[in-house]
């Protein structure tokens, strides 16, 4: 039983260590934010939509204008990989307007007066956003098999790219998340997620290597997560893809990150009721 459960069950229990007690109440909070998803599954759907349109479209016309040098690997292998991060960014950046709608809905004073503490709240509710990708990466995966793209498809490749994806996705659901705590109204959400989807995109390695950027761009690549994010499923997903940088350093680049905006969020949660 978790404290979010316990709350409303006013008994007598053992109290379960500090951090069984945190892992049960994101999982719960996890669970609630993919429930959402059965009243409404056609989301994942339409934002799918997307990724599939940059791959049979403007990754063929590239690949066949062969504009962008891609090493020993086509250009629809190396795009891969970064369609698959741009579909996870996407469905991420926007994630906090739910909460937002949370508030307006009273649902945020529930969560805030459980006992559960604000960091397995959030962590919670980034959980939710990195799991969500993974049914657009499944999509991806899919189309990518059928265009002919050469992925690798071994259990241990796949697990590692799942990793990535749900890291990655949380990261940046976490930082909607915290956007949404300053802005506090959905307009002002919409506008701000709008303005900072594209450069963090196109500040990655998503659809051009990083060489090919000018130096002030390569500098801000170089601390973008997203750009870590890419770089580890290129290497994991297509057959040939190779890392700009360590694995252990992308996977790493991208806890710490997560970890950093989870502290952030936990921190900014509470003024959202206000």
């Amino acid at each position: 039983m978790t404290s979010l459960e316990r709350a409303a069950r006013p008994i007598a229990w053992a109290e379960p260590p500090a951090a069984v007690r945190f892992v049960e109440d994101a999982w719960t909070v996890a669970v609630a934010e993919l429930q959402k998803l059965a009243h409404d599954p056609t989301e994942l759907l339409t934002r799918a939509v997307q990724p599939v349109l940059w791959l049979l479209v403007f990754g063929q016309v590239l690949a066949q204008a062969r504009a962008i040098p891609t090493g020993h690997i086509g250009y629809m292998d190396f795009l891969a990989p970064g369609v698959l991060a741009q579909s996870a960014l996407f469905s991420a950046i926007f994630f906090g307007i739910a909460v937002i709608w949370e508030r307006d809905l009273g649902v945020l004073h529930k969560y805030l007066v459980s006992p559960a503490s604000r960091l397995s709240l959030v962590s919670g509710k980034a959980l939710a956003g990195g799991l969500r990708a993974l049914v657009q990466a499944a999509v991806v995966y899919v189309v990518a098999a059928i265009i002919g793209i050469h992925l690798q498809l071994g259990v241990v490749q796949l697990v590692a790219v799942a990793l990535a994806v749900v890291l990655g996705a949380a990261a940046f659901a976490t930082f909607s998340l915290i956007i949404a705590c300053l802005v506090r109204t959905r307009e002002r959400f919409m506008g701000i997620g709008q303005v900072l989807t594209m450069p963090l995109f196109f500040a990655s390695s998503a659809i051009y290597p990083i060489a090919l950027m000018p130096g002030w761009l390569q500098a801000l690549a170089k601390v973008n997560p997203l750009t870590y994010q890419v770089d580890a499923i290129r290497s994991l997903m297509v057959s040939g893809g190779t890392a700009s940088f360590p694995l252990p350093l992308d996977f790493g680049v991208l806890v710490f990150a997560l970890v950093v905006l989870l502290v952030i969020a936990a921190r900014l949660y509470p003024r959202l009721a206000m």
